[in-house]
């Protein structure tokens, strides 16, 4: 079951949303900025999106590259409507959401904890996407 598009609370009270991109943009609800998760360059869009190499199943391809695009969605959310997204909407987008909560000000575990109960219960499902989102912490 592939989760719809929706809005997810982080504890500062901004939202972002997020969503599998085979589920396809919402009728009339484009975003003003997106990320999009996945191995392979996304499709072209109407806004302003930005493309992070991150292939299924994994971690980011480049960890600085990563940090700096999720620190730019995070500082986007307070003024625009924003989403993140990748195949099918769950690890991926998932550890970003993690990742979003952490600079929110939550611990890793709890970020986790947090998005897995706002989002979906399998969000960042793997080891390795737990401990990149603990690395992004660590990293600020």
């Amino acid at each position: 079951m592939e989760p719809r598009a929706r809005g997810v609370d982080l504890p500062s009270g901004l939202t972002v949303r997020c969503r599998s991109l085979r589920a396809g943009v919402p009728a009339g609800t484009t975003p003003d900025f997106a990320v999009y998760l996945r191995g392979q360059s996304p499709e072209a869009t109407d806004w302003s999106s930005i493309w992070l190499r991150w292939p299924d199943f994994w971690v980011p391809l480049d960890g600085s590259d990563a940090r700096q695009v999720i620190g730019e969605l995070y500082a986007r959310l307070a003024d625009r409507r924003c989403e993140v997204a990748c195949g099918g909407g769950v690890g991926r987008t998932g550890s970003v959401l993690a990742a979003l909560a952490v600079l929110d000000g939550l611990e890793p575990d709890a970020a986790i904890g947090l998005i897995r109960e706002r989002y979906h219960p399998r969000a960042v499902e793997l080891p390795w996407q737990r401990r990149w989102v603990a690395r992004v912490a660590s990293t600020g």
